[in-house]
């Protein structure tokens, strides 16, 4: 599994090395990148952990890379090292779906604070979509008679009336009642109400 790692992505030589070193001292896998278009050449969306990004830099800036991030599907937290004048920018990139932004000079608990933060909702989201997959492949290995049961399941239904909803025997209605539950991997009714939830 890709460890989390710290994108760092500034056109300051001085602050990159600084933030690596920082990062690394308190035990945090880092990267850093010297321009925007270098960052976006390497990223896939394989990546895990955050992004830290510059808001001003030579050539695009941390706004436009963050940008071209949204638009290709990234999911990586993106928290905005900005100057004084930059706040506007930042807010509005929060307003889009930006983590945070940190206003230099910057406070290094602060800072190593939001990006563990960071860290703590990429890997919440990164679960919560495995787990919607998971529970999306197993309604795929359902066959449609036990769809049609399951659905009837979570309407409450009891097993006569299910079977009298669908022209089928009460002992073949149970029959796919146990299939769902083997193959959703859930043990009543309820767990499979709470389980589909998960999809929402």
């Amino acid at each position: 599994m890709t460890v989390q790692t710290v994108h760092v992505v500034d056109d300051d030589e001085a602050i990159r090395d600084a933030l690596a070193w920082l990062l690394k001292s308190r035990g945090l896998a880092a990267r850093t990148w010297p321009s925007a278009e270098a960052f976006l050449s390497d990223w896939s969306l394989e990546l895990r952990g955050c992004a830290v990004l510059d808001v001003r830099m030579d050539g695009m800036s941390g706004v436009e890379l963050f940008e071209r991030l949204l638009a290709a599907g990234s999911r990586l937290p993106v928290i905005f090292l900005t100057g004084h004048g930059d706040i506007p920018l930042a807010v509005a990139a929060l307003k889009r779906g930006a983590f945070d932004f940190v206003e230099k000079p910057f406070n290094d608990n602060d800072l190593v604070d939001r990006i563990e933060a960071a860290f703590r909702q990429e890997a919440a989201q990164r679960q919560e979509r495995q787990t919607r997959a998971d529970v999306d492949g197993r309604i795929e290995a359902l066959t449609d008679r036990e769809r049609q049961v399951m659905e009837r399941i979570l309407a409450g239904d009891f097993n006569k009336n299910i079977a009298d909803t669908l022209g089928i025997a009460v002992r073949t209605v149970e029959v796919h009642r146990a299939r769902v539950f083997e193959k959703m991997g859930v043990r009543s009714a309820v767990e499979l109400a709470q389980l589909l939830a998960t999809k929402r």
